[in-house]
């Protein structure tokens, strides 16, 4: 439909369910329904501040349909059917969500679309799917089935130009970017597949670029602590979060609650992530909030 000077194309997410889960698509740019109506050309509230309630995210590893884990993709485990692992996320009061497909077959967006459809019918908090993006109509046809971001890794690194494509289509909030690093020879470099492929690129120029690019988050893994449960790299991730004007996701490494106290108290991230914790019910999201609230970092209400 047409409105004054622009031409409206109205894509609904999850809208059957959940009216403020809508998205309104101007041709370019792009502009989300929540509780509010934001323009997408007006500034997105500053990152890192500590009036903003901090997110807790678990993450989903799925393959063929099940949610699985391992350390970097090896050694997997079945650890649920993702839907239904959603579905009690969101009941438990996980802030956000967020799928990784490592299902290597061509049927994989089809797959995925029909994934997201259906966790997207089971909850009410946004999530974000990653894995197998490498153009535009990769994240189109999973936005339009109701999820709320997209994640690109591998597909960034060979091109980044994908970044800016994507920010233009979407709009910069609908862009994640995700960055698994490891430290060789005391320097951080980003690596591809779960850190076994290495890069010249180094780590914190990499980010600098695609914010630069229209990243608009920053999910970063931390290879050398991913698996281990002996705690976030916080020294990186305050590094890396003092130096973008974009919300920094920080992953690898969670195993007590006490590191996720300490990560939002060293590094100030906006987000933590975590898989095998809340899978296997080592940490269970309300109880970690409430000991987050017990040392004064802002969360959202169970």
């Amino acid at each position: 439909m047409e409105f004054g000077e622009f031409d409206f194309h109205i894509r609904l997410n999850k809208a059957s369910l959940r009216g403020t889960k809508q998205s309104l698509n101007f041709a370019s740019p792009i502009c989300i329904f929540r509780d509010c109506f934001v323009p997408r050309n007006d500034a997105p509230p500053p990152p890192h501040s500590p009036m903003l309630s901090k997110r807790i995210i678990p993450c989903l590893d799925v393959k063929d349909g099940r949610t699985v884990k391992g350390v970097n993709f090896v050694d997997l485990r079945d650890a649920g059917d993702p839907v239904e692992l959603a579905w009690n996320y969101s009941r438990q009061g996980a802030d956000e969500l967020v799928f990784l497909d490592i299902t290597a077959t061509v049927e994989r967006r089809k797959t995925m679309v029909e994934l997201v459809k259906s966790v997207a019918r089971q909850i009410n908090i946004p999530f974000t799917i990653g894995g197998g993006i490498n153009e535009i109509a990769d994240a189109d046809a999973l936005l339009n089935a109701g999820a709320d971001k997209i994640s690109i890794n591998s597909a960034a690194v060979r091109n980044p130009a994908l970044i800016d494509e994507l920010a233009k289509a979407f709009g910069v909030q609908f862009v994640v970017i995700a960055v698994d690093t490891l430290n060789v020879n005391g320097k951080n470099t980003v690596h591809l597949n779960g850190g076994r492929v290495p890069t010249e690129k180094e780590t914190l120029r990499w980010i600098l670029e695609a914010e630069s690019r229209g990243a608009g988050e920053i999910l970063l893994t931390s290879m050398d602590h991913d698996g281990t449960k002996a705690g976030f790299d916080n020294t990186l991730l305050k590094l890396v979060n003092n130096a973008v004007n974009i919300p920094v996701i920080a992953s690898g490494g969670a195993g007590s609650v006490q590191h996720f106290v300490d990560v939002f108290e060293q590094s100030n991230v906006d987000a933590a992530l975590a898989a095998s914790v809340f899978h296997y019910g080592e940490i269970l999201i309300p109880d970690l909030k409430r000991v987050l609230k017990q040392n004064n970092i802002e969360v959202r209400e169970v």
